[in-house]
């Protein structure tokens, strides 16, 4: 699982710089022919690896809950976010796995939850469900990077 683990840090990576550097309007905005904007899917992409990893763990998970109702599956962006939320997002990018790196380490998921996913898997474990969220992730990624093309046409 390390390298899985390594893997989702450089892919974090690239989202950071996307929060770094554009402009939080750039961020916001909903391009025509788009349901969410690239602030909505770096968050939604936090929220999902906590109720992957944790929740389906039952374990406790690592962000607020007023967070996950805000960016969870089926949520559509408020077209709004703070200064604080971005820089607290930005943080929980790389917290989040480093947390669930020590905690997987420490044995910390014994227990989990079957879980069909919308893209037709079924997670058994939560060893599937790590590298699941690499696949969610990237999609993710590419969406994100659509986003921005759109953004700045």
């Amino acid at each position: 699982m390390k390298n899985v683990f390594e893997q989702a840090l450089q892919l974090r990576k690239g989202f950071y710089h996307i929060l770094k550097t554009m402009p939080k309007e750039e961020l916001l905005e909903i391009p025509t022919g788009f349901n969410n904007n690239i602030w909505w899917n770096i968050a939604h992409i936090v929220v999902t690896q906590q109720i992957l990893v944790y929740k389906l763990s039952g374990v406790p998970m690592e962000i607020p809950q007023e967070f996950v109702d805000k960016f969870k599956k089926g949520t559509t962006p408020d077209g709004t976010a703070t200064d604080e939320e971005i820089e607290s997002v930005k943080k929980l990018l790389f917290t989040t796995v480093e947390k669930t790196m020590e905690d997987y380490d420490a044995g910390l998921f014994k227990n989990f939850k079957k879980y069909p996913t919308s893209a037709g898997v079924t997670l058994k474990s939560v060893d599937e469900s790590i590298s699941f969220n690499q696949f969610h992730e990237g999609l993710h990624m590419g969406s994100v990077f659509a986003l921005r093309r759109a953004v700045k046409l």
